[in-house]
C-alpha cells in the first residue's frame, strides 16, 4: 500500500495563502491570527480514478543523485550512532521499543543540518528517528528503510524526464476523465491538462514521500546546493513505511472521496505522530534536526492549482483531530483497529461523531443521454464515475478566495474556511474548516462524465453530477450556493430555460449549465452548449414552460367589447382585442441563479454575511 507525505512544503504555501487571507480578513474584524505552521499536506496518490499508482514510482531512478542517501539492509543491524553520539548508550542484548540501529530515542548526535548530511550522518539520524517513531506510535519497526535527501530542482527534473508519469503515460479515456472531473470542480479550464496540472501542483508542494514498492523514502529539501534534512518530515514518511510493515493498509482508491476518506485514518495517525515528535523536539526533550522558520518555500504558489490541494488537503486537516479522538478513548489498539473499518466518507472525517455508522447514502443512476454522448470506459474494472464528497465540495467553494487572495469571497468569507484557537490564530492541528454550510447534510455524490467520438481532439465535453442531501433545505442550500459560484465565473441566466445558465466560452469554463433540484436531490448537467444539454441529460435545459390561463364558464364570462367596424382599407392593422391578463416583462423567468440586479447583488451580500457567522457556528454544534 502506497503511502506518501507531503511536509512542512506544503505548510509553507498553505502559511503563505493563509497569512494573506488574515489580512484581508482582519480590515473586517476578524480576529488577528499569525500564519499557521500546519500540518503535514496532501496525499501523494494518483488522480487517476483506478489503481492506484504511486508518484514514488515517477521520481525512482537508476541511483544516481546529487542527494545524500543511506541503506540498510535490516532493522537494528549495525550501530548507526556509536561514531556521532555525545555520551553513546550500550545497546540492548534485543531489539525493543526506543532503540534501532544502535541508536536510542534520546540519544544526542554531533550533527548539524546546515551543510547537509553525509551518509554517516544521515545514517545516525535515521536510526534515532525510527527510534523516537516507535517510542512515540508504540509500534515496532520489523525492517528499515533507504533514505534519501534531494532538493526540489532534482525532483522537477526526474519528473519532468520520465516517461512513466501519470501525465503522458495514460488512456484517451482515462485523460478525458480527469479533465471532466477537475473542469466539473471549477477548478481547471478546458484549454488544460489535469494529469500535468496535477503534477505540477504535486511538485510545487512535496515534502517527502515513502515508495512502498521500493520500500524506500525520499525527503525533499528547498535548498538546491546542499539538501538538508527536515527530522518531521522523515518522521511521518518513517511511520508510513511502518504502517506499510504493521498495519493493515488497504482500501478502495477508484474515487478522490474513498481515497481522502481513507487518508483520514492513515494521513491523521501520521500528523498525529508528527506532533507529539514535534513536540518532544520542541520541549527540549530532544535533540532535532529542524529548519529554521521561514515564510517562502515549495515551488511557488504558481504552480499550485488550489482546488486540487485543496481537494487532497481536506485529511492532513481533519485526519490528525480524528485520530486523536479515537486515542482519546481507546489508545493505539483502538487506533488500530480503525485501519481494518477504515472511514467510509470525508464527512465522517470532518465530523468524527458520524464515525462508523452514519455513512453515506445509497444513490442510483440512470444515463439518459442521446447515442452521440457517453461515458468514458476506463477498462479493468475500474469505476466510470468521479465521486469528491463533502471534502471535494467545500474545497470547489473554498477555491476563489484562495485563488485571488481573499479578495474574492463569492460564497464563502475568508474567515469560514480556518478553525482558530481561542487566542484567536489559526489552529496548526486543524487549520482548515471543510465542515462548510453550504456543504453540510452532504449524502452522496456521483460524477459521469461525457464524451462524444471528437472530444479526443476538441476537449468538447459534458458531465452529470448528482448529489443527494440530508433534506430538501440542505439541498437548496447547496444548489443556491453553486449558482452564486457560477455567476462568480461569469454565469448569466439563459433566458427562457428553467435553472440554466452560460458561461461564455471565452472565460475558463466556458459551457452550459443546468442546476436542478427535487428534494433531497440537486442534479447538475454541464454541456459546450444549451442545445446540447438535453442530450446528455434528458430534460436538462428544458424551455420554461408558458402559463395557459385557466378554463371558464359562460356565465362568467366578461361582456364583450365591441370591436371598431371593418375598415375599408384592406392594408390598415387590425384593432387588437383586450385581454384580462396583466401584461408580463419580456424575458422575465422565476428561477434563481447568476444574472442578478443590483438590489438582487446586494440583498445576496447581506445573506451571505449572515450565513457567515452561522456557518461557524454550525462546525461547532454539528
Amino acid at each position: 500500500m502506497c503511502v506518501c507525505a507531503f511536509g512542512p512544503v506544503m505548510r509553507s504555501a498553505l502559511s503563505i495563502a493563509l497569512a494573506g487571507l488574515l489580512v484581508l480578513s482582519a480590515v473586517a474584524a476578524v480576529p488577528t491570527a499569525a500564519a499557521t505552521a500546519g500540518v503535514d499536506a496532501l496525499t501523494n496518490s494518483s488522480p487517476t480514478n483506478g489503481s492506484p499508482t504511486s508518484d514514488a514510482s515517477q521520481v525512482a531512478t537508476d541511483g544516481s543523485s546529487n542527494g545524500n542517501s543511506v541503506s540498510n539492509a535490516g532493522a537494528s543491524n549495525h550501530d548507526a550512532c556509536a561514531a556521532l553520539a555525545d555520551d553513546p548508550r550500550e545497546n540492548p542484548g534485543t531489539d525493543r521499543l526506543g532503540w534501532e540501529n544502535g541508536c536510542w530515542a534520546n540519544e544526542t548526535l554531533s550533527v548539524t543540518r546546515e551543510d547537509g548530511l553525509n551518509e554517516t550522518e544521515l545514517d545516525a539520524v535515521v536510526g534515532r528517528s525510527m527510534a523516537r517513531v516507535e517510542t512515540v506510535r508504540d509500534l515496532e519497526f520489523e525492517t528499515s528503510v533507504p533514505v534519501e535527501v534531494i532538493s526540489r530542482a532534482e525532483l522537477r527534473e526526474r519528473r519532468s524526464g520520465d516517461g512513466n508519469s501519470s501525465a503522458t503515460n495514460t488512456s484517451t479515456a482515462n485523460r478525458l476523465h480527469q479533465n471532466v472531473k477537475w473542469e466539473a470542480m471549477l477548478s481547471i479550464g478546458e484549454d488544460e491538462n489535469a494529469l500535468s496540472t496535477f503534477q505540477s501542483t504535486q511538485t510545487a508542494t512535496i515534502g517527502g514521500f515513502y515508495n512502498y514498492q521500493q520500500d524506500r523514502i525520499v525527503i525533499v529539501s528547498e535548498n538546491a546546493t546542499s539538501p538538508k534534512m527536515n527530522e518531521i518530515t522523515l518522521s511521518q514518511e518513517l511511520f508510513h513505511a511502518l504502517q506499510d510493515q504493521r498495519l493493515a493498509v488497504s482500501f478502495n482508491r477508484s474515487t478522490r472521496e474513498g481515497n481522502n476518506a481513507a487518508l483520514g485514518i492513515i494521513e491523521g495517525d501520521g500528523n498525529l505522530v508528527d506532533r507529539r515528535y514535534q513536540q518532544r523536539c520542541e520541549s527540549g526533550e530532544w535533540n532535532c534536526l529542524l529548519p529554521q522558520a521561514s515564510g517562502g518555500g515549495g515551488g511557488g504558489s504558481d504552480d499550485i492549482n488550489y482546488g486540487i490541494y485543496l481537494t487532497q488537503y481536506q485529511p492532513y486537516s481533519d485526519g490528525p483531530r480524528f485520530v486523536r479522538g479515537i486515542y482519546n478513548e481507546g489508545g493505539w489498539d483502538a487506533v488500530n483497529a480503525v485501519y481494518e473499518n477504515p472511514p467510509a466518507s470525508t464527512e465522517q472525517v470532518i465530523y468524527p461523531e458520524m464515525y462508523p455508522d452514519e455513512g453515506p447514502a445509497e444513490i442510483s443512476f440512470t444515463d439518459t443521454s442521446s447515442d452521440e454522448w457517453t461515458i468514458p470506459d476506463l477498462g479493468n474494472g475500474s469505476v466510470d464515475y468521479a465521486r469528491f464528497g463533502q471534502a471535494g465540495l467545500s474545497a470547489m467553494f473554498m477555491r476563489p478566495v484562495f485563488e485571488s487572495g481573499g479578495s474574492a469571497t463569492p460564497v464563502v468569507s475568508a474567515r469560514e474556511l480556518y478553525n482558530l484557537t481561542a487566542a484567536g490564530q489559526i489552529s496548526n492541528f486543524d487549520p482548515l474548516n471543510y465542515g462548510l454550510g453550504v456543504t453540510d447534510g452532504w449524502e452522496n455524490d456521483r460524477l459521469y462524465p461525457y464524451v462524444t467520438d471528437d472530444s479526443a481532439t476538441t476537449n468538447e465535453t459534458g458531465y452529470v453530477w448528482k448529489t443527494v442531501w440530508e433534506n430538501g433545505s440542505e439541498a437548496d442550500e447547496f444548489a443556491s450556493g453553486y449558482t452564486q459560484l457560477l455567476s462568480y465565473y461569469g454565469a448569466q441566466e439563459v433566458e427562457g430555460r428553467q435553472d440554466t445558465y452560460r458561461i461564455p466560452d471565452e472565460e475558463p469554463f466556458g459551457d452550459a449549465f443546468a442546476v436542478h433540484q427535487q428534494g433531497e436531490t440537486v442534479v447538475l448537467v454541464n454541456a459546450p452548449s444549451v442545445e446540447a444539454l438535453n442530450e446528455i441529460r434528458d430534460g436538462a435545459g428544458a424551455q420554461t414552460p408558458t402559463e395557459t390561463p385557466p378554463p371558464t364558464d359562460a356565465t362568467n364570462m366578461p361582456t364583450p367589447t365591441a370591436t371598431a367596424p371593418p375598415t375599408s382599407d384592406p392594408t390598415a392593422p387590425p384593432t387588437d382585442s383586450p385581454t384580462d391578463e396583466p401584461p408580463t416583462a419580456g424575458g422575465t423567468t422565476t428561477t434563481n441563479g447568476p444574472g442578478f440586479g443590483a438590489l438582487t447583488a446586494v440583498l445576496a451580500l447581506v445573506a451571505l454575511a449572515v450565513g457567515s457567522a452561522a456557518a461557524v457556528r454550525r462546525r461547532e454544534g454539528r
